[in-house]
């Protein structure tokens, strides 16, 4: 079918965002704002689908990933091991708080069936590990994105059933400067949704299905496709714990995300919320750490192989790093939490770079972005950097 040739690499960035992050802050938002805040889900798509067709392009251009071009950029030397260097700076730790976050929600899911045991985190973490070091996780990902889909139907399917009147959805499509209260809530969205690593997965990984320039066309495509579905699935997410949580009731322990399936689940939403949350947890602490060793991969100009040792140091080290921060003894959601923020604070460094490359002759030739792109991502840059600013003063302050 046709249709299936606009299945791929955006696919598995979207699968990789939709995440228990993504699960447990859209929920959370929709309690606690209800509808007000689907705005900034629509900003975030928006902004998703401009960075991720920047970094998409750049892979098939370039059939190398976002690290070798800041690498190969035409920067003076010293700029470019600044430039560098905050390369590695922020998608170790975005990576290793996303790594957290991910553990955190996997755990979430497998409290909700055997509660009490502490070492989930550890457990997940070998596995990841093990996985990414055989190198045989195609199919098992692949597993992995298949439930977490069957848990978006879910949403989709009961957001629909609680029949939520437009009249009230409407407004929440505006900003309103009330919305600002909650400013870690908008980074958190923004942060869970433009995920800084997914620029070096998508950059490193799109040359794996496209190899020539003439199918930009059908790239463009696939990416608008995968990630307006994913940013469907999550204002459905709000939509149905904004309508479950409308009686005033609040979060008390995690057994609470299964109530927004209920209307259609019944007794077995607390069962297909388990399967989902520990579905996204595994398949993304799976892909952050690839991410991550992509990247350094490309920025330290390593052996491409999957056995190299310092492609395996890399990744291990953010298992390492989540699985500590994920045992800690902080809250799950509260990691969980904490990762989106982080990821929306280190975002503009990663899209400021990406932005650089992206009008460097050098390296796309005649596929630099064109003056609309960079009005268009050089305005989405200047909201995130305002935002990032006014939660670090929030947070500070």
């Amino acid at each position: 079918m046709k249709l299936f040739k606009y299945f791929g690499p955006s696919t598995l960035v979207t699968a990789a965002f939709i995440g228990p992050g993504t699960v447990a802050l859209c929920s959370l938002t929709g309690a606690t704002s209800g509808f007000n805040l689907i705005w900034v889900l629509i900003f975030s798509v928006f902004t998703t689908i401009i960075f991720q067709e920047m970094a998409a392009r750049l892979g098939v251009v370039t059939q190398e990933g976002l690290g070798e071009a800041i690498r190969k950029s035409s920067l003076p030397h010293f700029s470019k091991l600044i430039m560098i260097a905050i390369s590695i700076g922020a998608i170790l730790i975005g990576n290793a708080a996303y790594e957290a976050g991910n553990l955190a929600g996997a755990t979430l899911g497998l409290d909700l069936i055997i509660d009490g045991f502490k070492f989930w985190p550890l457990i997940l973490g070998i596995i990841a590990g093990i996985i990414l070091f055989i190198g045989q996780y195609a199919y098992l990902e692949k597993f992995l994105i298949a439930l977490v889909l069957i848990m978006s139907v879910c949403f989709f399917v009961t957001a629909l059933m609680l029949r939520p009147s437009l009249s009230d959805i409407l407004p929440g499509l505006i900003p309103n400067k009330a919305d600002f209260k909650n400013i870690l809530y908008i980074i958190g969205l923004i942060g869970t949704t433009v995920v800084p690593y997914n620029l070096f997965l998508h950059a490193s990984s799109i040359s794996e299905k496209y190899t020539s320039v003439n199918e930009l066309p059908d790239l463009r495509i696939e990416n608008f496709i995968a990630i307006v579905l994913g940013g469907l699935i999550s204002v459905c997410i709000i939509i149905s714990s904004a309508m479950i949580y409308s009686d005033g009731s609040k979060f008390i322990d995690v057994t609470d995300f299964a109530r927004q399936l209920e209307p259609l689940l019944g007794s077995y939403a607390k069962t297909v919320m388990a399967i989902g949350f520990f579905a996204a947890g595994l398949s993304s602490a799976i892909t952050a750490p690839l991410a991550a060793a992509y990247a350094a991969r490309g920025l330290f100009n390593l052996p491409k192989t999957f056995d190299n040792n310092y492609f395996r140091l890399t990744w291990f080290a953010v298992i390492v790093i989540g699985v500590v921060v994920s045992m800690s003894g902080f809250k799950p959601v509260s990691v969980i939490k904490f990762a989106q923020v982080a990821n929306g604070i280190l975002l503009p460094a990663i899209a400021a770079f990406l932005i650089y490359i992206l009008n460097s002759k050098d390296i796309m030739g005649k596929y630099i972005n064109t003056k609309l792109q960079n009005v268009i991502s050089i305005f989405v840059l200047l909201i995130t950097v305002a935002l990032a600013t006014r939660s670090l003063i929030n947070v500070f302050g």
